[in-house]
């Protein structure tokens, strides 16, 4: 019973690891692509001009970084029916969590306040600020899937006596 239960959270760590990826590997597309401006001259607007959105970039790249480490991790662990390191993959998946929760936190404050200075100026930003809050919620929706995934780590780890 207890070896079909690794098994089934291996499995379902698997599935997490592989969506937390595609979410943040879209999140990183659409903040990557976000300017307003015309092509034709340089009073382009990127998101690299924001700080906040530079420090949302930072998170998903290591937010990727960690996951396919750990996406390999996990696939090399179901394929050998063994436990790595289960104190890595709490760890590391609470403090990736908590990574990622900030920089999504730090896209939409800084969303909501571009959204507000530019709806007082009238300049039509919609497009900017769209592909900004959908990049943060992404963001957010791999904090919560990481997030599940150290409650799925907690019960892996050796049980004190």
């Amino acid at each position: 019973m207890a070896q079909q239960a690794t098994a089934s959270s291996r499995i379902a760590s698997l599935i997490l690891r592989i969506l937390t990826f595609i979410l943040l590997l879209i999140s990183l597309i659409v903040l990557a692509t976000n300017t307003i401006g015309s092509s034709d001259d340089d009073s382009k607007v990127r998101f690299t001009d924001f700080y906040a959105y530079r420090y949302m970039l930072a998170t998903i790249v290591i937010g990727i970084a960690y996951t396919l480490l750990q996406l390999v991790l996990t696939i090399f662990n179901i394929v050998r029916s063994g436990d790595s390191m289960p104190f890595l993959d709490f760890f590391g998946d609470k403090f990736i969590s908590y990574v990622l929760a900030t920089g999504a936190a730090a896209g939409f404050g800084l969303t909501v306040d571009l959204k507000r200075l530019m709806d007082a100026s009238e300049v039509d930003t919609l497009n900017f600020d769209d592909k900004a809050f959908a990049s943060a919620s992404l963001l957010l929706l791999a904090f919560v899937t990481t997030a599940i995934l150290s409650i799925i780590s907690a019960y892996t780890l050796p049980k004190r006596v």
